[in-house]
């Protein structure tokens, strides 16, 4: 894998029992394990593979406000606040700094749209204001592109997505946490219905609450305990440059191209497109995701490949004696699509013309957890107590990481939420809402 990820080693005894167990080590779960054990709570987080090493390490490193669907604004808030404060309160690097974040419009359309959503943003008290043309090359170092503007929201940050996962689940350990890596929970064991322990492949934990936060491997894992979560991944493409102190300090995404500083003064760059595996549960969940599709249609591709016939074995019924799915891809570490990353590379190179001496140190693809609303399911399920899901962020997650963690870890102790948990609740996808995205992907 070419993102370099800080090691976590893992606990070497499983313990007998637990208050809680986290299935899952990405961002989503590391936060939540952290505000527990922060509350004193004996928790166990389990991870298949290593902490952070799928899309939680090959995200964009956003942490951003900006163009959120207003539903989740709360959430993002709440989450950009405890970002600011994250290195002083685990006593470990991120790489958060704050450098502002934009959305540029080629052209009056995209403007227009974009202002429209600032319209009803302002009533959250977001800093973000719209620049005019001559503005955005004004603000990106080294653009040579002409523009209607942009959206430009000051107050936004980026952090680094190597670091951030790792650092915060060794605060978690710091706190009394139990961090398993290399441990896959098979099942999820329930006495008189509700949640009793987990049986992983190292041995079975008593618990009386699990949190699952599997990313794209959640849905699959519902289906196991007969629950049908709507959600599919999709293949984003990212390369990182060499090092330069010639381009832009903000963080910005226009038409076909995403770019972000990074800690070691390269570039996360990308397309910003991203491509669909066609899968069963494409087809099992078709009617749910078809306005998705239809909104996001120029940005998405459709692939049919061998991932079809992989998943439709591997999603097969397993049980908790042998091994399951989890245990046979620890890691998924898809390749990149070549095409999109050409295509990032030529519009980066137009748009700033210093990047045509500033080679391509790596390249990666990553699978993002999307639902058919672009919103996470953080919610109980009524039907399992004792079970949390804390899934589907579609692309969000990194940036709304913390702010999710703290609202996972307060549906367990029953606290005041630090957002409104309904957007949320996995009961939209039963009680007749309408599911629909207010924005893409």
């Amino acid at each position: 894998m070419p993102v370099l990820l800080d090691p976590v080693p893992s606990d070497a005894k499983l313990p007998a029992k637990a208050d809680v167990v986290i299935i899952g080590g990405g961002i989503i779960g590391v936060c939540t394990a952290y505000e527990l054990a922060d509350k004193g709570i004996p928790v166990l987080l389990c991870e298949k593979g290593r902490i952070g090493a799928e899309q939680s390490s090959r995200n964009w490193g956003w942490c951003r406000t900006m163009g959120r669907d207003l539903r989740e604004m709360p959430l993002a808030q709440a989450s950009l606040k405890l970002w600011r404060d994250m290195d002083a309160r685990i006593g470990a690097e991120t790489g958060f700094r704050q450098t502002g974040t934009l959305y540029i419009c080629p052209d009056d359309k995209t403007l227009a749209k974009r202002e429209a959503w600032l319209d009803r943003a302002k009533a959250y008290g977001v800093s973000s204001r719209i620049l005019r043309a001559p503005q955005v090359n004004e603000t990106l170092q080294g653009s040579v592109a002409q523009w209607s503007g942009a959206l430009f929201t000051p107050d936004d940050g980026v952090a680094e997505p190597s670091l951030a996962a790792p650092a915060i689940a060794l605060a978690a350990r710091r706190k009394g946490a139990r961090i398993f890596t290399d441990c896959a929970v098979r099942s999820v064991e329930l006495s008189a219905g509700r949640v009793s322990g987990v049986v992983t492949e190292k041995g079975t934990v008593a618990c009386t609450t699990v949190v699952l936060a599997g990313g794209v491997w959640s849905s699959l894992f519902c289906r196991s305990l007969g629950l049908r979560l709507p959600q599919l991944k999709v293949l984003a493409s990212v390369l990182r440059t060499a090092p330069t102190d010639q381009g832009p300090g903000p963080a910005a995404w226009g038409p076909g191209l995403s770019l972000r500083k990074r800690r070691d003064g390269g570039y996360t760059v990308s397309h910003g497109s991203v491509i669909a595996d066609i899968v069963p549960d494409s087809f099992r969940f078709f009617r749910e995701f078809l306005p998705l599709l239809k909104m996001e249609w120029s940005g998405i591709s459709l692939h049919a490949g061998r991932s079809f016939f992989d998943e439709a074995v591997y999603g097969r019924y397993w049980t908790r004696d042998g091994p399951s799915p989890f245990e046979r891809v620890r890691e998924l570490d898809p390749l990149p699509s070549q095409h999109d990353l050409a295509r990032a590379r030529q519009n980066l190179e137009k748009t700033f013309p210093v990047f045509k001496t500033v080679r391509t140190e790596a390249s990666w693809g990553g699978m993002i957890d999307a639902t058919p609303d672009i919103l996470p399911v953080i919610s109980r399920v009524e039907s399992v107590p004792g079970l949390i899901l804390s899934t589907g962020y579609s692309g969000h997650g990194f940036g709304i990481g913390p702010g999710a963690g703290s609202l996972t870890a307060q549906l367990v102790t029953g606290e005041s939420p630090i957002a409104d948990p309904a957007p949320f609740r996995f009961a939209r996808f039963t009680d007749g809402s309408s599911i629909r995205p207010e924005t893409g992907l």
